[in-house]
Order: C-alpha cells, then structure tokens, then sequence
C-alpha cells in the first residue's frame, strides 16, 4: 500500500509519532512518503532526548521512506533545505496525495 503521511504540527511528541508511524507503515512493507508543511518543518530544532524526531526521520529514510518540505514554509522561517528537511513544493504534496491509498495528518 502506499500511505501519505503530512505532518503540520511543531508538537514534539505529535511528530515523533507521526515518524513511529511511518516507521511502522515502512515494517509492513508499505511505500511511505512525508510531506511537512508549516510548522511540520521545525521536527528536527524541536527533537528532544525523549522524542527524538531526528533519529525516527533517520530510521525512516534508511529504511526505504521518503521526506518532502515544504519550500515555502522553510524560507519563511529562515530555514534552508536539508537532506532530513528537502525543499519541494505543493505539487509534490499534490502528488503523494494522487498516488497514496490512504493519506493521514498529523
């Protein structure tokens, strides 16, 4: 099955969920594919030693899983893409949706 994952929320512990999730969706052997917008795209400055976001993003893209920002809502908060924070735009967002069986919103 292929499942969207967008994540909009800057909750530390609503994005280490969400990348549990899909770590999990990955296990099942499921195509995954995150798209962050908005404050979804602060996951890695709001990680913490209990919710570690940076190492579920990590586990997910060494694990066969994708991750899509934002541009946008990068730039605006004076961010700059990175391998864990890409920069994309909506019609990727667009595209995950199209494609995906099932979609979830964090």
């Amino acid at each position: 099955m292929k499942i969207g994952i967008i994540i909009s929320s800057n909750d530390v512990e609503t994005c280490w969920n969400a990348f549990r999730y899909a770590n999990f969706a990955v296990g099942q052997n499921d195509e995954v594919k995150v798209f962050l917008m908005g404050k979804g795209v602060e996951y890695q400055s709001i990680s913490t030693e209990k919710f570690n976001t940076i190492e579920q993003a990590d586990k997910l893209l060494k694990s066969g899983g994708k991750i899509l920002a934002c541009g946008t809502c990068i730039k605006s908060r004076n961010q700059e893409g990175t391998e864990m924070c890409p920069i994309n735009t909506m019609k990727d967002m667009y595209e995950i949706i199209k494609e995906s069986d099932k979609v979830v919103t964090f």
